[in-house]
């Protein structure tokens, strides 16, 4: 499975309607639906914004207000012959008062996905883990620096009798990042990963 760089746009003008479409890579269906509603204030003149999702195991297909099977279904299905996952595909149209019929529509969002991701540049997705960190306060800084060098982030601090931090890693990492908090903090170091 591959997700995206970046997103890519590409736009269709089929008999008067045109079809503004964009790959994009996204975390989860919250953000997709996020992403669907900025798109939606962008264009208040539009007919439609169609959009299809796969993420982490979750897949969508909204066809707003096209025919039943017209529009996120064919843009699902793109996603998912390209092996995607994580990306978000929208497609805004503007409809041009000349109708396309079921297979037409069909053709016009498969089309318009695919060649947005024509120029799109796939990446394998890092796998990411969590973990839970509990040193001495004289430490937190360095640890800071230490995750910002391997490329994580901090996702809670917590301070009591000493500092707890909640991170998330590329799980390449992980490894790396222990060894040397555990050097650093002379081994007074709770280091584990989360489920």
């Amino acid at each position: 499975m591959y997700s995206l760089a970046q997103p890519v746009h590409a736009t269709l003008e089929i008999r008067k309607s045109r079809f503004i479409a964009c790959v994009e890579p996204v975390a989860d269906r919250a953000s997709a639906q996020l992403r669907v509603a900025e798109l939606r204030a962008e264009h208040p003149d539009a007919a439609h914004v169609c959009w299809a999702l796969l993420a982490g195991g979750h897949s969508a297909a909204v066809d707003d207000g096209e025919p039943s099977g017209t529009a996120g279904r064919p843009m699902l299905e793109v996603l998912r012959h390209q092996q995607l996952d994580g990306v978000l595909a929208t497609v805004v149209r503007y409809y041009g008062g000349i109708k396309l019929g079921a297979g037409g529509l069909v053709r016009a969002y498969t089309d318009a996905v695919a060649q947005a991701l024509q120029q799109a540049d796939k990446v394998a997705p890092v796998a990411l883990v969590q973990v839970h960190c509990e040193l001495p306060y004289a430490h937190e800084s360095t640890a800071r620096h230490l995750l910002a060098q391997a490329g994580g982030e901090l996702l809670e601090v917590r301070h009591a009798g000493s500092v707890t931090l909640i991170m998330r890693l590329p799980e390449a990492a992980l490894a790396g990042l222990q060894e040397q908090l555990l050097t650093a903090t002379r081994g007074e170091l709770a280091f584990r990963v989360l489920p």
